[in-house]
């Protein structure tokens, strides 16, 4: 039986991932992290954390950045764990249980918490944004927020389940099975939808991405079609797969206005389309002609639906219906989070993985 934390412990040192300034960049330095804890919460002991474009943000410290975050700040927010310690009043977890986690905190007060919509409860707090992140070798999260996986077989790609779930809750809230489905971008997010469309049943699934390096992982995905906006006609190629048809559902993961605004005429009448990506521009809708007369149904994905996705990501992840190992493509030390940054940057990637401590092998 796993031991919990010295109870006499109450300060913990650990090397962490710092947004200190407004600017590009961040910090690997030595910080300090109580233990004590406040009721329902746990403290964790990181095992793997994993990049988001919202890291990226953070990073490159873009406009979003600049308007979202108080500075100083642990970065980070997609983690794998262990559980070292939990206040007296938690229950249904125990000292040991490797976790990830649900990275928004939500209130379970507001009229969108009581009516089971947590995912846009408009008090939600999340983690590495509005409070001290994961890019570290701790934290401390409610209780509530923990997904159990100790009969996971994999422990290294338990941290992107967060975003998996992104993909999840994109893909599946509208039924694909035996549609035709395009993925509108192959980040490493959308690679994730590739896999999840493909084990839902879609019977095509055209993957629409510029970069050749995400082209190819969309391949090995078994993307159906991939087609390269930049010298082919997306309509055209779209339309040709389809026998004119167009596509059944579009799940976007690009936020690029003119890719977006083209969905709408390749989109078939009574189609859903699913939106995650966040444009920076304004997008142009023939709202008559490709919202109304199409009867069209628009849905905006925000994070996952607490716990419903968590289930479907579970389901898929215990069933063996995924391939971890091809959208995947990197790992890093925590210490070269610059260099994981950079990666993320020039695109040439799927998702990310870093490892806390001085090396990949502590």
């Amino acid at each position: 039986m796993k031991k919990a934390l010295d109870e006499h412990i109450k300060e913990l040192e650990m090397m962490a991932v710092v947004k200190e300034k407004p600017e590009k960049g961040f910090v690997f330095k030595k910080v300090k992290i109580s233990t004590d804890l406040k009721d329902q919460e746990v403290l964790i002991k990181i095992k793997s954390v994993s990049f988001c474009g919202t890291d990226s943000h953070i990073y490159n410290y873009d406009h979003w950045a600049e308007t979202h975050l108080n500075l100083p700040l642990i970065v980070g927010h997609e983690f794998s764990g262990e559980i070292i310690k939990m206040a007296d009043d938690v229950k249904g977890l125990k000292i040991g249980d490797v976790v990830s986690a649900e990275t928004h905190i939500i209130c379970n007060e507001c009229e969108f918490c009581l009516r089971g919509e947590g995912h846009i409860c408009e008090n939600t707090e999340i983690i590495g944004v509005d409070r001290d992140g994961c890019f570290a070798r701790y934290i401390k999260i409610p209780a509530a927020n923990c997904i159990v996986n100790n009969d996971a077989k994999n422990d290294l790609y338990l941290s992107v389940q967060e975003p998996l779930g992104n993909a999840v809750h994109t893909v599946t809230h509208f039924d694909v099975k035996d549609k035709s489905v395009v993925i509108l971008g192959c980040g490493p997010i959308g690679l994730m939808g590739i896999d999840v469309a493909k084990a839902y049943g879609a019977k095509q699934v055209i993957a629409i991405e510029v970069n050749e390096f995400r082209q190819n992982l969309a391949k090995e995905l078994d993307a159906d079609l991939v087609i390269n906006p930049i010298n082919e006609d997306v309509y055209q190629k779209v339309m040709e797969a389809t026998h004119g048809k167009g596509v059944d559902v579009v799940c976007d993961f690009s936020g690029n206005k003119g890719a977006i605004e083209l969905a709408f005429k390749y989109i078939k009448a009574g189609g859903g389309m699913s939106l995650l990506g966040l444009p920076n521009e304004n997008i142009s809708i023939d709202l008559a002609n490709d919202v109304v007369f199409k009867g069209l149904n628009i849905y905006g994905v925000v994070g996952r639906r607490i716990y419903e996705t968590w289930d479907k990501v579970k389901y898929l992840v215990s069933n063996d219906l995924l391939h971890f190992d091809k959208f995947v493509t990197h790992q890093f030390p925590l210490s070269q989070i610059s260099q994981a940054a950079e990666v993320m940057n020039g695109k040439n990637c799927g998702k990310i993985i870093l490892i806390p401590g001085d090396d990949i092998d502590e």
